[in-house]
């Protein structure tokens, strides 16, 4: 497969991991729809890509699932198709489960889950119809183990295992791919952002994310798995991935491991 005048719509697009795939797929050649709550630096991430009249400019909130109907219209009549929906956009936490109130709790799986699955489901009849698309999914290795300070950040993100991977066997037939991308750290400020206890958010910036894959490596490496159709990819450092097979196949060692890592 080609990135060439493929239509891509990209969530969460305005920093971090979909900024740099938005610049690299825009190199790539690709049509491109781009969203975020942040128009304004939408617009500056258009300016930046290669050849802009192929970037289209549409805000979104993940939060609102209500206009997702007339969002999508909007976004089709673009250039007139979508062939890949990048489902990017999200919201992370740091805060123990005992200093986590509910309010918190519902915002992140509203934001993380059901707007991901309400955008998939106003997307879906148009890739039915079509007999193709792509739907990608930017969940966590945090989506296959759960860490400490995350625990409805990871409980979003094991929902979307779940609902993508029954999904994957439902369009099969429809030739619809199903693409789940699971970072490790990456260099956002997706740690900055985060939420802590009360909804506030945290406002610095984590060790572990600073020292982090760089968000343009971490983008050439994920439209390489979109390319090829991957089912799950895991773009993460040595000790993230070490974890997802530590928990698969040593429960009982994972969890003396887990552990270990700092709550404070």
């Amino acid at each position: 497969m080609s990135y060439v005048n493929k239509v891509v719509w990209i969530t969460g697009a305005s920093s971090g991991i979909g900024k740099a795939l938005t610049l690299h797929l825009a190199d790539q050649g690709a049509k491109l729809i781009i969203s975020s709550r942040r128009k304004e630096d939408l617009k500056t991430v258009k300016q930046l890509c290669k050849n802009p009249e192929n970037v289209y400019v549409l805000d979104l909130d993940l939060a609102q699932h209500s206009n997702f109907h007339e969002k999508t219209i909007e976004a089709i009549s673009a250039f007139g198709h979508i062939d890949i929906l990048v489902n990017n956009g999200g919201i992370s936490q740091r805060a123990l489960v005992r200093d986590t109130s509910i309010e918190v709790d519902e915002r992140i799986m509203n934001i993380n889950y059901l707007g991901t699955i309400a955008l998939t489901k106003a997307v879906l009849p148009h890739f039915i119809e079509n007999q193709s698309g792509q739907l990608v999914v930017t969940t966590s290795i945090v989506g296959k183990i759960g860490t400490p300070l995350r625990s409805s950040y990871a409980a979003s993100k094991h929902a979307l295992h779940g609902f993508f991977d029954s999904l994957r066997a439902e369009v099969y037939n429809d030739n619809i791919a199903v693409t789940l991308i699971c970072p490790g750290y990456v260099r956002t400020n997706v740690s900055i952002n985060a939420l802590t206890g009360n909804g506030a958010p945290q406002k610095t910036m984590d060790k572990a994310t600073a020292n982090g894959i760089k968000p343009e490596r971490f983008a050439r490496m994920m439209a390489s798995a979109i390319k090829n159709k991957k089912e799950e990819a895991y773009i993460a450092g040595a000790k993230e991935k070490l974890g997802v097979y530590v928990k698969r196949w040593f429960p009982k060692v994972f969890s003396v491991m887990i552990r270990k890592l700092s709550v404070t």
